[in-house]
């Protein structure tokens, strides 16, 4: 075996182990969730076993509170992945046509502030947040996810909108088009590829977030992720095959998509890794 082929094949296993070590346990719980109760932790575990959907119906009618949150989870990812978007974009463009000081030095505050835990911002949040009357609210946690990936976002957006030559906005104004137009019609439907990239990130993002979801909502604006972590410190013990139900429906809408749109990720993380 020649040292290309042995290369290929070292990669090739080193892919395989690092799919099993992150797959298998999503196929664990996907499996689980179909199982009887009582097989699920059988020794040694069981691949062949008859499907039932018992856990699906037991999770409606156990929690029903679960799909009403999975809707504030979706009405919530949809507002800051769109208001991510907006900002970034504006943002992005910015940086990528106009340079200074002030630019460069907030542009590394943006990568400064990125780096802190968001665990260290909710105490010091908590006060303002029912001051003005937004705890428990949609409006606060798509604000606040949205603000978390502004500085992901943006320098994604950056990179991508440097690569479009600045002849193109020319050519706009030259033919009487404002900002607003040139940017809307001509810059951004050329930089959708970062568009779509930088959104799943926040869309990811907020879709599985938990402590701020935790700290700053009780009931209106609770989201999947509570539902599911209620499950596991119930009084009566966890009923597993609920929450491996709860689990694979939460998983599965996020997991399709990223699925369908991974392409955009690696080009977004190529993006910020040549271009930032």
């Amino acid at each position: 075996m020649s040292d290309t082929w042995r290369t290929r094949a070292i990669r090739l296993l080193l892919i395989l182990i690092a799919v099993v070590w992150s797959g298998f346990p999503i196929f664990l719980v996907v499996m689980s969730s179909f199982k009887d109760v009582r097989e699920i932790f059988a020794v040694p575990p069981s691949f062949v076993f008859t499907p039932t959907l018992d856990s699906y119906r037991r999770l409606g009618q156990l929690w029903p509170a679960f799909y009403p949150n999975m809707l504030n989870s979706l009405i919530i990812t949809t507002g800051a992945t769109v208001l991510t978007v907006v900002v970034t974009s504006m943002a992005g463009y910015v940086y990528a046509r106009y340079s200074s000081r002030l630019l460069t030095g907030s542009a590394f505050f943006m990568i400064f502030v990125r780096m802190f835990p968001p665990i260290i911002i909710t105490l010091p949040l908590f006060p303002a947040v029912n001051l003005l009357g937004l705890s428990d609210t949609h409006v606060l946690l798509i604000v606040l996810y949205a603000t978390f990936f502004v500085s992901l976002g943006t320098w994604i957006m950056r990179a991508f909108i440097e690569q479009i030559p600045r002849e193109l906005e020319e050519a706009a104004f030259v033919d009487g088009a404002d900002l607003f137009k040139t940017l809307t019609r001509v810059i951004l439907p050329l930089a959708a590829q970062g568009i779509v990239a930088s959104s799943i990130f926040v869309l990811v993002f907020s879709w599985n977030e938990f402590i701020f979801a935790l700290i700053f909502t009780t009931r209106v604006a609770k989201t999947a992720p509570l539902i599911i972590s209620e499950m596991l410190s119930t009084a009566d013990g966890v009923e597993w095959g609920i929450l491996f139900a709860a689990a694979t429906i939460q998983l599965l809408p996020v997991l399709v998509f990223v699925i369908a749109v991974q392409r955009y990720v690696v080009a977004g993380l190529q993006a910020g890794a040549v271009k930032g």
